[in-house]
């Protein structure tokens, strides 16, 4: 008889493919520069180059994940035009009541709360720890859920904190971001090595073959693996989300609605938040397709909570 996946198989199993993407993005950032000199180089001077350009671009790395660090969560949520709220506020009240509870359920702090003033229907999670978390959700969001839904939803963002989730983020997004930076003052290096070379040595064409990996890296590998890994974080959350609430079926009813009108006007363009919502918040981008969509199809999703 065939074995019926738990929620703890889900989360195993997309534990295991994330470790495995995230492992992925130096292992060919490297293996593409060492390709490109390859070209123009001995396979010995070829791997120093590459060792001698990952090691500064991991220190930039670090540097600026830990400025990110500092303050992401007030920058997305200054982007987002949230505002907090608290048990204090009559309007909101039974919201903060619903994130207190479902907290209470998966054993966290009880988050900040902020609502976003939009009509769409989306959520997110930051912060730089469980203790120092946040969960935003849009004013469409809790006016169009019943009560069960909501704590779906809830319990999905505080899956995120709870799974560290904010923290790969992060990592991810300030990887892909310093990439894009050096790629762009490579470029500048290139030009003018050019118009100061003697012709006694390759230090453009090198600078230029690096600059060829890195360009390879930022505009096809880094969007493949970070889609691959907010997709496969977004199957874990919806599967803990089930497992604190112990109703896979309302959060899959919520995504059901969400899926109708995940659009949220001061998120739409900051590319960079799309991956960290509950959804899309440009709404559907049927153009660039399933491979570079920052989540899972909605289907599948519900076909996975129902399935729970």
């Amino acid at each position: 008889m065939k074995k019926v996946k738990t929620v703890y198989d889900h989360i195993r199993s997309n534990n295991i493919k994330t470790a495995v993407l995230v492992v992925l993005f130096p292992v060919i950032f490297i293996a593409l520069v060492f390709l490109f000199t390859w070209i123009i180089m001995p396979p010995r001077d070829a791997l120093n180059t590459a060792i001698s350009v990952a090691i500064p671009t991991g220190v930039v790395c670090l540097v600026w994940m830990l400025i990110s660090w500092a303050f992401g969560d007030s920058m997305m949520l200054s982007m987002a035009g949230a505002t907090q709220i608290n048990d204090a506020d009559p309007d909101y009240r039974y919201i903060y009541k619903s994130v207190e509870n479902v907290a209470l359920a998966a054993g966290l702090p009880t988050p900040r709360v902020y609502v976003i003033n939009d009509s769409g229907l989306n959520a997110f999670a930051t912060g730089r720890s469980p203790r120092d978390a946040t969960v935003a959700l849009t004013r469409g969001i809790v006016e169009k859920l019943d009560r069960l839904e909501l704590e779906g939803v809830i319990a999905h963002e505080m899956a995120h904190i709870g799974n560290r989730d904010i923290r790969l983020d992060m990592f991810v997004i300030t990887g892909i971001g310093v990439t894009v930076f050096i790629a762009d003052a490579l470029l500048r290096g290139i030009t003018y090595s050019r118009s100061d070379n003697d012709g006694k040595n390759n230090t453009a064409a090198v600078m230029f073959m690096v600059w060829l990996a890195f360009m390879v890296f930022n505009v096809i590998i880094s969007p493949i693996l970070h889609m691959a890994i907010s997709r496969k974080r977004e199957f874990a959350a919806d599967a803990c989300g089930a497992q604190i609430t112990r109703n896979p079926h309302a959060l899959a009813n919520a995504l059901r609605k969400i899926s109708g009108n995940s659009h949220v006007e001061s998120l739409a363009k900051q590319n960079s938040m799309a991956s960290v919502c509950i959804a899309n918040p440009s709404g559907k981008r049927a153009f660039f397709g399933e491979l570079m969509a920052t989540h899972p199809p909605v289907k599948e999703r519900i076909k996975r909570l129902e399935s729970m």
